[in-house]
């Protein structure tokens, strides 16, 4: 016979463990000690930053001892800089930087591409940048002849000597730009990024813009304070250059945040330092150049001319500042800024 009594439900039935029963991870948890040392996206930002900060000083250590960096000369506050002191002393910054992110990207088995130095588009963006470089701070000098903040004495050197000086300028400047962009805006803009954006999504999971949030607090850091302090020490700096460099930093900053590669501001950030030293002979930060095309004086206002600091001191480079930020925005391709494979930046 058929038994009609109800069937009670089995006590390992998928139902009942569903409703009364905890769901485990099939992965069991990591110990305490690997939490404090490992997030989602590997080895902590802050581990990653201090293991980082101890290899750039630990190889600038090895470098200065074997006289491959040279160290600032004493009278340097007083003294035209050199293209050869340009080559030497940022070349070795840049390349001590970009051999401990190296290191640092074995360590964290990321690609060093993700740090700013992308295949993607690095000829186009960076002759792009060369050019824009020299055309914005043309077009500053312009302003500050029509306001007659500048004044031109003639030409200071002539053929094959004009020809070797500019090749010299251009290969430091090169360095310049390799060295500033990628220390301030390479690794550790990439590090500290994905440390506060993970900070935020703790704090709110659900917040969108963790990532954004991310990026600009770590250039505000480094971008603009980091690369204002690096400016103080520079013979004729004025408190109103000092800003516009924070500002120029922010816009450096932005074309990373647009194109997610550092080629465009170092190729901008050349040919503007070349222009300003080289070719008009102008003041750059506060210091001359030794070896300058055209020979120049700032004259009247010196909140417009620049006075000692050089065009960059003038208020009229904030509106240049301005222009480039929509120049940036309109004629580079959007490609984001990525911080790790598992994030997705914004839209």
């Amino acid at each position: 016979m058929t038994d009609l009594t109800p069937s009670q439900p089995d006590e390992f039935s998928p139902e009942i463990a569903s409703a009364e029963s905890p769901v485990f991870s099939s992965e069991p948890p990591k110990p305490t000690l690997h939490r404090l040392f490992f997030g989602d996206d590997g080895l902590r930002a802050g581990w990653s930053f201090a293991l980082f900060a101890a290899i750039f000083y630990l190889f600038t250590l090895v470098v200065f001892h074997f006289h491959l960096m040279p160290r600032p000369p004493k009278d340097m506050e007083t003294r035209p800089m050199s293209p050869k002191f340009a080559i030497l002393s940022d070349g070795s910054q840049f390349f001590v930087a970009a051999l401990a992110a190296w290191l640092m990207s074995l360590i964290e088995r990321r690609p060093w591409s993700r740090y700013g130095i992308t295949t993607l588009r690095a000829i186009p963006d960076f002759f792009t940048g060369l050019f824009w470089g020299f055309v914005c701070l043309s077009t500053l000098i312009g302003l500050l002849l029509l306001t007659h903040t500048i004044a031109f004495d003639g030409v200071a050197l002539h053929g094959s000597v004009a020809a070797a000086y500019g090749a010299k300028w251009l290969l430091g400047f090169l360095f310049v730009g390799l060295s500033e962009e990628f220390i301030t805006r390479g690794y550790i803009q990439y590090t500290v990024s994905r440390g506060v954006a993970g900070i935020t999504r703790a704090m709110d999971p659900t917040n969108r813009y963790s990532h954004a949030i991310g990026f600009w607090v770590s250039a505000f850091i480094f971008s603009a304070l980091l690369f204002m302090s690096a400016h103080l020490g520079n013979t004729g700096e004025t408190p109103w250059g000092i800003l516009q460099v924070g500002l120029a930093g922010g816009v450096f900053a932005f074309s990373l945040w647009r194109t997610g590669s550092l080629w465009w501001a170092i190729g901008f950030h050349c040919s503007w330092d070349w222009a300003q030293s080289y070719f008009y002979g102008t003041h750059d930060s506060g210091l001359a150049a030794v070896g300058h095309l055209l020979n120049s004086h700032p004259s009247g206002n010196a909140m417009l001319s620049g006075g000692t600091t050089g065009p960059e001191g003038s208020i009229l480079c904030t509106p240049i500042f301005l222009l480039i930020a929509a120049i940036i925005h309109f004629t580079l391709p959007r490609r984001n800024y990525p911080l790790t494979p598992d994030q997705s930046p914004l839209p």
